[in-house]
């Protein structure tokens, strides 16, 4: 599941440092990061898009997630998380519907986090890369329970306040 990435080292401020290191094979040093992505996808019941880890996962297998992952270098943001998220589960994003939602930092990754509204079947999804093997709609509530019993994983830096700002730039964009 380990995949030898070539990705774009970047500092703090999101600016590229001009050097590229093997994910997972050249350590990233003190004051370099690496850019993940992550969709919060949202169906027009206000239910949540979450995926569950596959059980050969080396980190946080069984765990539940929002659908993300690293960028490769060159890539921009936008084609990451359409990248990572065909990957994972099928699913086709667009980029002009794509919105941001906020940044976080986690350790050595610095973590760009976006919204998505979108009416997927859970029967539809395809597990290409094979690094998920299951999906769910769930409610904030839901989510927040699961969080809360250790079932979703620790990283995953969303919160009923980041729903709440969610459902607020879904239905800004419809307007």
């Amino acid at each position: 599941m380990i995949k030898n990435e070539l990705i774009d080292v970047y500092d703090i401020n999101k600016n590229k440092t001009g050097k590229t290191k093997l994910r997972y094979k050249e350590p990233l040093e003190p004051g370099e990061y690496m850019i993940g992505v992550q969709a919060i996808i949202i169906n027009s019941e206000n239910k949540i898009l979450i995926s569950q880890r596959s059980a050969m996962a080396p980190l946080s297998p069984l765990e539940w997630e929002c659908n993300g992952g690293g960028l490769r270098a060159g890539e921009t943001f936008l084609d990451g998380i359409v990248r990572e998220i065909r990957e994972e589960l099928g699913i086709e994003l667009e980029k002009d519907k794509i919105i941001y939602l906020k940044t976080a930092v986690n350790g050595f990754v610095i973590k760009e986090i976006y919204v998505y509204r979108k009416d997927v079947s859970i029967d539809e999804l395809e597990y290409p890369d094979n690094e998920a093997q299951n999906a769910k709609w769930v409610t904030i509530d839901e989510f927040m329970d699961m969080f809360n019993n250790g079932e979703i994983v620790a990283n995953v830096n969303f919160n009923r306040e980041d729903y709440n700002k969610c459902l607020e730039l879904l239905n800004n964009k419809r307007n």
